[in-house]
């Protein structure tokens, strides 16, 4: 499979692309600066894109297969992932690729009835405009034209191990016998690769947490 991957410098991003270099996919990495990537790997091209450029984007995923978005705003400029979110669609669409699956974020996930994770008490505060960039931009894929998918991951998401064992739930938070929500950047990157070769929730978000 020919998979393009968007944020594949940050920590989420290249857990991703590990795992799809690990499993055999052809692999391209969307950057801006190709410099932040070891060029020559098998599997492995690198092409210089914008996220924030819709015709850039058409022409850095051309004949991918599938499109995963690991983009994440610098702090202090989330209202920045809605712009991103917008022109992905447009540029995917326009690209010709089938599929997009995106990283969310766990904030907007049902904590108790009714309550969403980010407007529980103990919800950080700092990370609260990070939390309702990621819903607004959940509900942009909801409301678009193209075959699209959310992955959310649990409240706590770091890294880790490498298990490929965790529980998948849809838009209730997942939590463990100690009321715990957690998850490694590793087995996020397993559950993405999951589905992306094996799509279960197309137009759908869902999340994972052991």
């Amino acid at each position: 499979m020919k998979i393009a991957i968007f944020g594949s410098t940050g920590t989420i991003g290249k857990a991703i692309l590990e795992e799809a270099l690990r499993r055999g996919h052809e692999v391209t990495a969307v950057v801006r600066d190709p410099g932040k990537l070891t060029a020559g790997r098998e599997g492995l091209q690198v092409r210089t894109g914008d996220i924030l450029m819709p015709d850039s984007i058409s022409a850095a995923v051309k004949d991918c297969d599938v499109v995963i978005s690991a983009y994440g705003p610098r702090f202090g400029e989330e209202s920045q992932l809605s712009e991103a979110t917008r022109s992905l669609i447009e540029g995917v669409r326009n690209g010709g690729v089938r599929r997009l699956i995106a990283v969310g974020g766990a904030g907007g996930l049902e904590a108790a009835p009714g309550m969403k994770l980010m407007e529980t008490p103990e919800f950080p505060e700092e990370i609260l405009p990070l939390a309702r960039a990621h819903e607004d931009a959940y509900h942009i894929y909801r409301d678009s034209d193209i075959v699209w998918t959310v992955l959310s991951p649990a409240a706590i998401i770091e890294p880790g191990k490498r298990t490929g064992q965790f529980r998948i739930g849809m838009n209730q938070l997942v939590v463990d016998e100690r009321d715990q929500s957690r998850i490694s950047v590793e087995d996020y990157a397993v559950a993405m690769l999951d589905e992306a070769e094996d799509p279960q929730f197309v137009q759908a978000r869902f999340t994972v947490a052991y």
